[in-house]
């Protein structure tokens, strides 16, 4: 299922094949929490704008408008209308985010909703049975995503448990997708890797998920507080022990300067939301760095957003027509400025992988990584 094309050190270059389609890698996965992109983006608009697989999430779609009600109109890829593949994260980690009260047990997660308050168990079949309503191409384990840092013995332990817990996804996904009726029979299953800041906790917890040879493996519990550093050295600690067959996934990463840095160190697969909701403030991502396009000077600047892009935001409107957008705080804003930034992301994917099968990445790595998150 996944290709390895090409190496540049640790950085890979490879095609991983799905039921729903081939994904060139590095790739970078767009974020429609609910079935559709925050700032008023529907699956055609990702497709127009480059976007291979789409991100949607188990949590949300469970509270509203329900996975039942997504099976009955044909998984979640005939609801939304996006062909390609798409990517369910478990829950885990809304479980663990929004969830003020829960009760955290082996047998799963007791929370209330984060929208009217009503009980809800979670636990990894259910996971898995929501997953499965949903048809989604690729479904993730449900793991415990602590903070960081965590003690290192409560560390420990979750991840002894989320270790049990992907036992148990395996399991499920297996029968779930072995059923008649099921909607989606070639449903993956990535599991996720755990283990807090500790280098030797995530070594050895991906060192025994990788014995279970499952469709894929996905690095969890970065990005939420630790500075880069850490997160940097985890990845590079980690990449040695996944499979080289499988593709990786750095989940909820990130800055474009991130994802440089996980190519960098072997990374294959990113989401984020931040393209999406700095957008929608009007934080623009550039070839130059980054712009905060409320700001007075582009008042009356008639340059498009980016000279270097073509995004359609780009190619037909101005800096000072965006920038009365946001001040007059029209829906449009939004959506044009959300356009660009995605655009930017699956592009910037675009060059990463032209640059590593040129054999040029680690040029290309070292000479965007001080530009592209500097603040203009």
């Amino acid at each position: 299922m996944f290709t390895l094309l090409k190496k540049e050190g640790s950085a890979r270059r490879g095609e991983f094949a799905t039921p729903h389609g081939t994904v060139q890698t590095p790739c970078f996965m767009n974020v429609a929490t609910c079935g559709a992109i925050k700032g008023a983006l529907d699956a055609y608009d990702l497709k127009e704008l480059g976007c291979q697989i789409q991100l949607c999430n188990t949590y949300h779609l469970h509270l509203r408008p329900g996975d039942e009600l997504v099976r009955q109109m044909g998984g979640i890829r005939q609801f939304t209308g996006f062909s390609g593949p798409v990517l369910t994260d478990s829950g885990g980690f809304q479980v663990f985010s929004l969830a003020k009260l829960r009760d955290i047990r082996e047998e799963g997660v007791t929370f209330r909703s984060h929208i009217d308050g009503h009980s809800i168990f979670m636990g990894p079949e259910e996971s898995m049975r929501i997953q499965s309503n949903l048809a989604s191409t690729i479904a993730m384990a449900f793991d415990e995503c602590v903070e960081n840092p965590a003690p290192r013995a409560y560390a420990e332990r979750s991840c002894r448990r989320t270790e049990r817990w992907l036992l148990r996804c395996k399991d499920e996904m297996e029968r779930l997708n072995a059923k008649c009726d099921t909607l989606n029979p070639k449903q993956m299953l990535f599991g996720i890797n755990q283990g807090s800041i500790y280098d030797d906790l995530r070594v050895e917890n991906m060192q025994k998920i990788a014995e279970l040879d499952l469709d894929g493996y996905a690095i969890g519990g970065l990005a939420v507080g630790e500075p880069a550093e850490d997160m940097y050295r985890i990845i590079s600690a980690v990449e040695p022990f996944a499979p080289a067959d499988k593709p990786r996934y750095l989940m909820g990463v990130g800055t474009p300067v991130n994802i440089l840095e996980g190519v960098w160190r072997g990374v294959d697969l990113f989401d984020c939301v931040m393209p999406a909701r700095n957008a929608r403030h009007g934080h623009l991502f550039t070839s130059r760095g980054i712009i905060n396009i409320n700001n007075a000077k582009y008042e009356t600047d008639e340059a498009p957003v980016d000279e270097a892009c073509s995004c359609p935001t780009c190619r037909r409107h101005s800096r000072a027509y965006l920038r009365h957008l946001f001040k007059a705080k029209e829906m449009l804003a939004m959506r044009l400025a959300v356009i660009h930034n995605l655009w930017f992301y699956n592009h910037l994917l675009a060059d990463i992988r032209c640059a590593l099968d040129e054999g040029r990445y680690e040029a290309f790595y070292r000479e965007k990584r001080d530009i592209l998150d500097r603040r203009i």
